[in-house]
């Protein structure tokens, strides 16, 4: 069988070359400078995504981006941190890759860069959930943030943390399932364990930034479910538009880069700290721990290594 054709390289000539230095943004209150995060994915066939690797690279060193972008056949994942210049720079040129449909974008701010580099990877997967999933195709209906109470509070409606446990140990939505489990690779034994699409016809589901309920909720369409949903721009999204008083979140979320944790509004939970040996989030309570060493163990250290695949 011959190989199908090689797409055409893209073109780049037109990105301009000047490099814009790192801008830190003053608060409209005229608080301390913070730095503008970005967090976006998207699942599109992207057969030429390994051409893309140095030219985003190249985009993101220019403009003094910091963070990580993924890409893989089935599309990409980003969370980056820049200027409102720079990362504007970035998405037009995100904008040119072949098949991908508008962004939609997650912001939030931090008072520190809270990424050390720039970094782009190619990936096999965006994320694995070791079995075949195919959102691209299909996923569960998307449930906006001030619609989510609403189905969190039906009977007959599962709802099923995505997330590993170190995540969901700092917080998650009340009455929510939290599956256990230390990767997400393990989330459909639990599935297949506890719940049978012939008797639960209702699932929803959660996770930080939603991606891995895409993965998730196209794979339980095609065990059967009938009716599966998942939170719209996941536990950011909700965190950033349900007002505290309003919400049926409880504790911190787990974010993926220095701020450890955030609550209502994005705002960085300072209260929450990270071991240095296993990375486990520590709570106050986990630091007068009888056998936590600050600067060097934690009570999670023997049992539990996180994991984030």
């Amino acid at each position: 069988m011959r190989p199908p054709p090689r797409a055409a390289s893209p073109d780049f000539s037109r990105f301009s070359a000047a490099r814009h230095l790192l801008e830190a943004h003053h608060h409209p209150q005229g608080l301390p400078l913070t730095y503008i995060i970005h967090t976006f994915y998207q699942f599109f066939d992207f057969p030429a995504y390994r051409e893309w690797k140095a030219p985003l690279l190249a985009c993101m060193e220019r403009e003094a981006i910091r963070g990580t972008i993924l890409l893989a056949a089935e599309g990409l994942n980003a969370t980056v941190s820049g200027s409102e210049s720079a990362l504007a720079q970035l998405h037009t040129m995100l904008a040119t890759l072949p098949g991908i449909a508008p962004l939609t974008v997650k912001t939030s701010t931090h008072d520190t860069l809270p990424f050390g580099r720039a970094k782009v990877k190619l990936k096999k997967e965006l994320i694995s959930l070791g079995e075949p999933a195919h959102p691209a195709r299909q996923v569960g209906t998307y449930v906006p943030p001030e619609q989510w109470n609403e189905l969190l509070q039906q009977p007959d409606v599962v709802v099923i943390d995505a997330r590993n446990s170190y995540e969901a140990y700092l917080g998650s939505f009340r009455g929510a399932v939290d599956p256990q489990t230390r990767k997400f690779t393990q989330l459909p034994a639990f599935t297949r364990t506890h719940y049978d699409p012939r008797h639960q016809r209702r699932v929803a589901s959660f996770c930080t930034g939603g991606i891995r309920c895409e993965k998730y909720t196209a794979w339980l369409l095609e065990q059967g479910f009938e009716e599966v949903y998942h939170l719209e721009g996941g536990i950011l999204n909700y965190l950033e538009k349900v007002p505290a008083e309003q919400s049926l979140w409880e504790g911190s979320c787990y974010v993926f880069d220095e701020r450890i944790a955030v609550g209502h509004g994005l705002v960085p939970d300072t209260s929450i700290t990270a071991c240095p040996a296993c990375g486990h989030p520590l709570t106050p309570a986990d630091r007068t721990h009888p056998d936590y060493r600050a600067g060097e163990s934690c009570p999670h250290c023997p049992h539990y290594p996180p994991s984030n695949a």
